[in-house]
């Protein structure tokens, strides 16, 4: 699966589901009042802005935002929210792309990182967010934490959501340290709808290496955008890397 292919047209339709998961007020608005707070009165840059779900607000809050998006159909529905002027976007892959200017922040939300799909992509990614960054720069990551510890010896798969009308499972491949994510829509009758996304899971340590590499060193990890203790126990972290001054 190939990622222009699984963001197409019919996946950008469906993506924007206001007040629901990712969309709630609880998650939109803490992420967004912590992005604000480290883009420190600077511009920023987001890796796959995709329609604008963070984008958005963080612009009405005033901070100048550009966007990077691989999928040309996530760009459509991100333009009947805001213009390019007020978000300019460059369409291309993050680990490779480059928008115009020096910013004060690059972020890459929602386990984006981990739909770059070998550990080459991922380390060229960080080097791109540090080659948009001046002294000082921050490049902030949300990333949930691999599931392994719930795999007995020969299951391969963990239910993550199981809900009226929806499921959500994972199914592991620990010697290639992939992943497929697969959502479950359903109703009342014997159809349901599936989507599924690859990704590659990554360590919060190799994470950490990935950033030293590109010469980022660790601010800060939190379980979440609101700042809540990053433990064994926590399912995602958001790590701040910032360049030296």
């Amino acid at each position: 699966m190939r990622q222009e292919e699984i963001w197409d047209a019919e996946t950008a339709q469906r993506y924007d589901t206001p007040g629901t998961v990712m969309f709630a007020p609880d998650v939109l608005g803490p992420t967004v009042d912590r992005l604000a707070a480290l883009a420190d009165g600077g511009r920023a840059l987001e890796f796959a802005v995709g329609t604008g779900r963070v984008a958005v607000p963080l612009a009405e809050r005033g901070v100048p935002v550009t966007g990077i998006e691989l999928s040309a159909p996530m760009v459509a529905q991100l333009r009947t929210k805001a213009d390019e002027a007020t978000i300019p976007v460059v369409v291309g892959d993050m680990a490779t792309v480059t928008a115009p200017g020096t910013f004060t922040l690059v972020y890459l939300v929602y386990n984006t990182i981990s739909n770059l799909l070998d550990q080459a992509e991922q380390v060229a990614c960080f080097r791109n967010a540090a080659r948009h960054l001046g002294p000082g720069g921050r490049f902030a990551i949300e990333l949930w934490v691999p599931e392994l510890r719930k795999l007995p010896p020969g299951q391969q798969a963990t239910v993550w959501r199981a809900e009226p009308g929806y499921i959500g499972l994972d199914t592991y491949d620990v010697l290639r340290q992939q992943v497929v994510s697969h959502h479950f829509q359903f109703g009342e009758g014997r159809e349901a709808r599936v989507f599924r996304s690859p990704h590659r899971y990554i360590w919060p340590a190799e994470l950490d290496l990935m950033g030293q590499l590109a010469g980022f060193e660790l601010e800060s990890r939190h379980a979440d955008w609101s700042g809540a203790e990053f433990t064994a126990e926590s399912r995602s972290h958001v790590s701040v890397y910032r360049l030296p001054r």
